[in-house]
């Protein structure tokens, strides 16, 4: 028995009782969730891992903002007062981009860049602001008619609006060539599309999509103690990780309490926070630049062969303090692509800083580009070696435990949001795809 296998079954056994278990299985079968305290901060333990106090002293992720395509940003909570800018209802069902018909799009949000006021959730990247693009899950689809199209419409229009990051929480199992040219074109755009690798790797691991687009960074989930999760899906196409396990978000779309969850939603939108602290810090870089560097500052850990990628962690877990506060990695070529090693044709970067104002307006969809090169068809270094992440987990440098930059701690696609399906367009015929979230 491997020394993964070993770690993933304690851990299997070690969630059976905590809340997380009891949020999914409410998502899939009814059960009652159990709410976390009315403060949400002290549940937050990856902030203090990450030393998320030290990196505010520096940068804040003020000037950057970050598209969040999912089920819907309420900008009126108390932690997401005037940082939500206008948005856009990609599903075009009823209501419009502030309706979150289920709580998970806010809850993204407010990792990303949430106050922590009225107890809410204290966001990794406080200062910067989001824009919300609303799509549609099985429930929506099934109350009311909407847009079969919306992902690839949504991530299009997240591309040529004022974000620089674009965060895309759900997962599907199969591949859409559109939505494929829609990550492709906001790659073209310079902007940085962050994605959660799934949450079944111990259901047949499927690739999931947008994640395993090569242009799409995928972001796996690690637990606590900074292994990664055992429902994280793992692949060749896994490029970074982040904490996402025992972690506060919205309970339901009520928005009225807190529930501790698990998934790579939640990894992938603390990837995203960490890309606009880095960011934020150099306004003049480039996507790839800011990308190159996560990759080169990720957590490794004792006994993991430089050059060498894994296809649990891909190039380690994200470390935005080892850049900050030490300095470590080099931001390099403005213009290749760290991960397709492609030029990304245009030089977009972080210094334009978003209206203030909420009612702003975020841009409409618009017909992808194609000047820049495709793309390779690996998101990462077909040779990179391996390993079962185990390694991060013993390295006092690395280990959340030891306070050192979160290196043992990870991102996860929350579980709790539960399964969805949405409907997918290939040519004039519908057809269904699953998403999770």
């Amino acid at each position: 028995m491997t020394a993964r296998m070993i770690e993933s079954g304690r851990l299997r056994r070690a969630l059976l009782g905590t809340t997380a278990i009891a949020v999914l299985t409410t998502s899939l079968v009814g059960i009652a969730p159990v709410a976390v305290a009315a403060d949400a901060r002290p549940q937050q333990w990856y902030l203090d891992a990450m030393k998320a106090e030290e990196i505010w002293k520096k940068t804040t992720g003020k000037g950057i903002t970050v598209a969040v395509i999912d089920s819907g940003v309420d900008p009126d909570t108390p932690s997401l007062k005037g940082k939500v800018l206008k948005g856009w209802d990609a599903a075009e069902a009823k209501g419009d981009e502030t309706d979150d018909y289920t709580g998970h799009g806010t809850s993204i949000a407010e990792i990303i860049v949430g106050s922590g006021a009225g107890g809410g959730i204290q966001g990794l990247a406080p200062d910067a602001r989001v824009i919300p693009y609303r799509v549609s899950n099985t429930e929506l689809q099934n109350q009311q008619a909407v847009n079969a199209f919306d992902m690839e419409e949504a991530i299009k229009a997240a591309a040529d609006s004022d974000a620089q990051i674009i965060n895309i929480s759900w997962a599907s199992d199969y591949y859409i060539s559109d939505v494929r040219k829609a990550v492709k074109y906001a790659n073209e755009k310079g902007k940085l599309v962050f994605a959660g690798t799934g949450n079944t790797a111990d259901k047949g691991n499927k690739p999931q999509y947008p994640a395993a687009y090569p242009e799409a960074i995928a972001v796996a989930a690690t637990a606590r103690d900074g292994v990664v999760a055992d429902y994280s899906q793992h692949g060749d196409y896994v490029d970074l990780a982040a904490p996402g396990s025992q972690i506060p978000i919205w309970c339901d779309k009520s928005l009225t309490r807190y529930c501790t969850s698990e998934g790579t939603s939640i990894s992938t939108a603390i990837a995203s926070a960490s890309a606009a602290l880095i960011w934020s810090m150099h306004p003049d870089w480039t996507a790839n630049q800011v990308l190159r560097v996560m990759l080169d500052s990720a957590a490794r850990g004792k006994g993991w062969e430089p050059g060498t990628v894994s296809n649990y962690l891909g190039h380690g877990i994200v470390r935005p303090n080892a850049h900050v506060s030490r300095g470590e990695g080099k931001p390099g070529d403005p213009n290749i692509n760290p991960l397709t090693k492609e030029s990304t044709g245009g030089a977009a970067t972080g210094g334009a800083t978003p209206s203030a104002d909420p009612s702003g307006s975020a841009a409409a969809p618009s017909e992808a580009g194609s000047s820049a090169p495709s793309a390779t068809t690996s998101a990462q270094a077909p040779d990179g070696k391996p390993t079962d992440g185990t390694a991060v987990a013993g390295s006092t440098e690395n280990a959340a435990s030891a306070g050192e930059d979160g290196g043992g701690t990870g991102l996860v696609i929350g579980i709790a949001a539960a399964v969805v399906v949405v409907l997918a367009g290939a040519g004039f015929a519908l057809a269904r795809r699953r998403r999770t979230a």
